[in-house]
């Protein structure tokens, strides 16, 4: 029965991406929708240069689904869980592509 269902971690993981970058997954099902989130996963995702955070994808309570790229906040279009991380990891390769010389 879901409503005994306790909070699931399914990753937490640091990836190193560059000398000075790092991406940091973090995804939970939990029992309930987050407020402001349809579905029942709980997540951050970050992507870190020089101890900045460039990207991240969020949900906290009360938000729902969005993204951040540097100061620039929009909302996110969460489908599953494995789009959230193709759609990050492409984020990536394009903030990477368009900072070459940073």
């Amino acid at each position: 029965m879901i409503s005994n269902m306790k909070a699931r971690l399914l990753f937490d993981q640091r990836i190193v991406i560059a000398e000075k970058a790092f991406a940091e997954l973090v995804l939970w099902e939990v029992p309930t929708p987050v407020s402001g989130s349809p579905h029942r996963y709980k997540y951050r995702l970050a992507f870190i240069v020089d101890g900045r955070c460039e990207l991240r994808y969020d949900n906290e309570t009360g938000k729902g689904d969005h993204r951040h790229a540097g100061d620039h906040e929009e909302p996110y279009q969460f489908t599953t869980p494995d789009q959230l991380v193709a759609d990050f990891f492409l984020d990536i390769e394009r903030w990477r592509n368009e900072n070459r010389d940073s």
